[in-house]
Order: structure tokens, then sequence, then C-alpha cells
């Protein structure tokens, strides 16, 4: 069984030039599939984030139309809500 880190980002929104805000967050997809894939294989996954913050979810990659349907946005959902490593990631900085 083999550990491995998943780097996550901890933005919650970007700014843009005109100096206004547009939400963003990690895409459900690049997080969930390989999570699932490596921890149905037996391995052990630890998140880390800049700072420590937990991460937040796009929510445009969480929406049928991006998820492959509504059975891929709910699968998607499911994986990441059954993450409790997305719960309390380490702080980068900490990470040997």
């Amino acid at each position: 069984m083999a550990k491995i880190l998943f780097i996550v980002t901890g933005a919650r929104y970007w700014v843009l030039k005109d100096g206004t805000r547009y939400a963003t967050g990690y895409w459900a997809e690049e997080f969930a599939m390989p999570y699932k894939k490596v921890t149905e294989a037996g391995h052990e996954v630890t998140v880390g984030t800049p700072g420590g913050v937990t991460p937040n979810v796009d929510m445009m990659s969480l929406r049928p139309s991006m998820a492959g349907g509504e059975d891929g946005a709910l699968e998607l959902e499911n994986i990441i809500r059954s993450a409790e490593v997305m719960r309390r990631p380490l702080k980068l900085s900490d990470v040997r």
C-alpha cells in the first residue's frame, strides 16, 4: 500500500483585472476519479493545500452538462462527500 499526497487548491475565487471576483475551486473530476481509483486499490490518500485550508469544489464542475450527465454529477458529488481527507487537509508547508 502506498501513501499518496493529493495537492489541491485552496482558492475560492479569482480576482479579475477589473476587481470582480469569480468563484472557483478544484475541478471535481480531477480529484474524485483519481481518488476513487487509488483508494479502491487500497492506497492511503492525504490531501494538502496552501495554508491547510479546506478545499472548495468549483460548483461548475458538478453541473450535469460538465460532468457527463446527471449520473456523472451525482457520482462525483458522492465521492467528494465520502472523502473525509478533504475535510482535514495538511498545510503544504508542513508536508515532508
